[in-house]
């Protein structure tokens, strides 16, 4: 998309807030969330393409507030304004007519301020001509299954008030796997706003010396607990774990967080552990649904302690704390693991004998008020004997709680980072990600 259609849809989109303010009556607030995207989609299975097309795609969500009662409606929105309007009137109408019928919210915040911000990062992704040749050179004798998309992705926000956000991306996901002929895998991923082709050779050759390691034997575990070294992967997928029942101010109020002991002082994570939200990284909008910007850096969890939770004006109205712009969830939307000291090239020898964990898979909370986390090993995991990986592993299942692996367990984090890229594409492509180092850990529990 070039910067003058970008820009026409920024003006359609004014002219269309423009329009319902002058629309509204003098009780009612409104908001006006935008989600648009133009995205190229290559899907490949056995290094062969199997489906690809571009999208074009925006939708908008239009809530409206009168009299502490609250709706909302969703429609296309095609950056016509002629069209935009006049579907936007008709959803306000509608949302007029059932809103005196809806129950009170006496917790409802209705959007204030003037804050406004544009935010537009250009990138350098891959032509679309060239993605297929691109992507399937390095790895054509390979079964290599995954999807590609890249694009622009385009966030806008709007109401009453006069507040105006946008946002802008330019960036693309690969999400891949590569199957070994007895029915291993190596996953990976590579994300980004500028494609590197050293970067993403570099990322398949790697994936080749794991699968070579994959057609050993497999070695059989009793369970038990483990020296275990966990890869930015897996540590990425330990990290969403606390938007769900972790870093909400709300949970924590209502007795439904894994942070609750930590809160209360009662336990103790390691000085190591330092978890913020980034968003200097510019993976999502500084802004929520109420238009409220988040600062450009919140330390969450600052050598081991408990620094803030994620306070949306909800939570904060009903509990009497102080927002900090996060959103409706309260939930991490540009969360980054600090680096620590330990060297690509020393893990091996750092963890002497146990578990290499690349990925987790179907995580989930076996005892929230302790912390404690179940889940399995998936994707080319190995056993170590003496800083040597000697075999893949059956798929294990654990049982561990963040007070041990992010407490007295925690021995070091890599001192590189990497960049894992939320890939989801219901509705519209998700933005965003986790940056997380590798980690070694001792004694972690695994039961099956």
């Amino acid at each position: 998309m070039s910067i003058s259609e970008l820009s026409t849809l920024e003006t359609s989109f004014n002219k269309l807030v423009e329009t319902l303010i002058a629309k509204k009556l003098e009780s009612e607030a409104f908001t006006v969330k935008l989600s648009s995207e133009r995205s190229q989609f290559t899907r490949f299975n056995n290094a062969k393409v199997r489906q690809t097309g571009s999208v074009a795609d925006g939708y908008v969500q239009l809530t409206l507030m009168d009299n502490q009662r609250t709706c909302y409606r969703h429609f296309p929105f095609t950056g016509n304004w002629e069209i935009d309007w006049q579907t936007a009137y008709a959803a306000l109408l509608e949302l007029r007519e059932e809103l005196p019928y809806l129950p009170i919210d006496p917790y409802l915040v209705l959007p204030s301020g003037n804050n406004t911000s544009s935010e537009v990062n250009t990138g350098k992704l891959l032509e679309l001509d060239a993605v297929v040749s691109t992507i399937l050179t390095p790895v054509y004798e390979l079964d290599f299954t995954g999807i590609y998309a890249g694009g622009i992705v385009i966030k806008g926000y709007a109401d009453s008030c006069g507040q105006k956000h946008w946002f802008v991306t330019d960036s693309f996901t690969l999400d891949y796997s590569i199957f070994s002929s007895e029915g291993q895998a190596v996953k990976g991923f590579y994300a980004g706003s500028k494609w590197d082709e050293n970067g993403y050779i570099g990322k398949i050759n790697d994936a080749k010396k794991q699968l070579k390691l994959l057609a050993h034997p497999p070695k059989e575990l009793p369970r038990g607990e483990y020296r275990t070294y966990f890869a930015p992967a897996a540590v990425s997928d330990l990290i969403s774990m606390l938007s769900w029942g972790g870093v909400s101010e709300a949970d924590i109020q209502q007795g439904h967080s894994s942070l609750a002991l930590l809160w209360r002082g009662e336990k103790q994570l390691s000085p190591l552990l330092n978890l913020k939200e980034n968003f200097q990284l510019g993976l999502v909008p500084r802004f929520n649904e109420l238009g409220e910007m988040a600062a450009p850096e919140l330390y969450v969890i600052e050598k081991g302690t408990l620094a803030s939770t994620l306070v949306n004006s909800r939570t904060a109205k009903e509990y009497d704390k102080v927002a900090n712009g996060a959103n409706t969830n309260e939930s991490l939307r540009s969360p980054e693991i600090c680096p620590g000291n330990l060297s690509f090239d020393d893990i091996l020898t750092q963890l002497g004998t146990g578990l290499y964990v690349s990925n987790l898979h179907y995580l989930n909370w076996s005892d929230l008020p302790t912390g404690r986390i179940t889940g399995m090993t998936r994707y080319a995991c190995f056993w170590v004997e003496n800083g040597e990986i000697m075999a893949p592993i059956e798929n294990l299942r654990f049982d561990e709680t963040l007070y041990k692996f992010w407490g007295e367990n925690l021995v070091d984090f890599t001192n590189f980072q990497e960049f894992i890229p939320e890939v989801g594409t219901y509705d519209s492509r998700q933005l965003g990600g986790n940056m997380a180092p590798g980690m070694l850990v001792d004694n972690f529990t695994y039961t099956l």
